[in-house]
């Protein structure tokens, strides 16, 4: 479950639930005693004491609010076919027919039942508006700056730490597809034992070159070799098995940086936070950290 794809609209739908379980407990109508009776007994009902008002209504939203929040952390799990995230925003637009007409049928609607009205239009907009609006499509929280790890070079070279090697968010940034060119590798050293560019293979340099800068690309390295890298995308985007399974496995989510380990064609596979690998097909648009 990544808590990191959840949007400002699945926190407007935590707190309309919220608001939901608190409402539940206050009174759904104002009834004021009538003079000269006593009414020290008098308690006016709350939503526990109507049983189809409380389950269409107050729990009701509260479980589409959940089914949202978990559609949206889990995306390929489905009910009957449906995505849970989908079947919990029809449900929060039933929760908002109900009590709107209820609100409507009541002559004297106590704070209940219009705090349970405010909270099922909050939840119908989070649940629903969350896809349409950008400013609820924006990231709930900020993206972390990934720890330094050891990543292993899929060309037999020797582990460098993440935040040392090329990629790492908070290097230069280049478009992806760039070829590296002429540029220096950060923090890259020569091997033992194999020549720079610009030397013979006695170790001097041949007359008439340059002193080769360290961590440059040897002449007969191919410039497509791959090297792991951190990157972002620019919407949610699907992340398949690497198995070729058409359903997700994952959705990686803007704002967020993943680790590429590994480029097959147009496609990369890429590692979420938790360690799962899949195979991202649109990359187009990402920013390279």
């Amino acid at each position: 479950m990544n808590m990191r794809s959840l949007t400002r609209g699945d926190g407007v739908v935590i707190g309309a639930a919220v608001v939901l379980f608190i409402a539940s407990f206050l009174h759904l109508s104002s009834y004021a005693c009538p003079p000269g009776i006593n009414c020290s007994n008098y308690s006016a009902p709350n939503a526990w004491d109507a049983l189809s008002l409380l389950m269409s209504v107050f729990l009701g939203g509260i479980i589409a609010a959940a089914l949202v929040i978990v559609g949206r952390t889990m995306p390929s799990r489905k009910v009957l076919g449906f995505e849970l995230g989908q079947f919990g925003a029809a449900f929060s637009v039933f929760v908002l027919w109900t009590a709107f007409w209820t609100l409507i049928d009541s002559s004297n609607a106590g704070a209940g039942l219009i705090l349970g009205l405010l909270g099922a239009v909050l939840l119908a907009v989070g649940a629903v508006g969350t896809p349409l609006i950008p400013v609820l499509k924006a990231p709930l929280m900020g993206a972390p700056s990934p720890a330094p790890q050891a990543v292993q070079s899929p060309y037999g070279g020797q582990p460098q730490a993440a935040g040392q090697g090329y990629g790492y968010p908070g290097a230069q940034q280049q478009p992806y597809g760039a070829q590296p060119g002429q540029q220096q590798a950060y923090g890259a050293q020569p091997q033992a034992g194999q020549p720079q560019p610009g030397q013979s293979q006695g170790g001097q340099p041949q007359a008439g070159q340059p002193h080769a800068q360290a961590g440059q690309p040897q002449g007969g390295q191919p410039a497509g070799d791959f090297a792991p890298f951190w990157f972002a995308v620019p919407v949610a985007r699907p992340l398949y098995g690497e198995d070729g399974s058409p359903s997700p496995i994952a959705e990686l989510a803007p704002g967020t940086w993943y680790l590429a380990v590994e480029q097959r064609g147009p496609a990369l596979v890429a590692q979420t936070q938790d360690g799962r690998r899949g195979v991202l097909q649109d990359t187009t648009g990402i920013q390279r950290g």
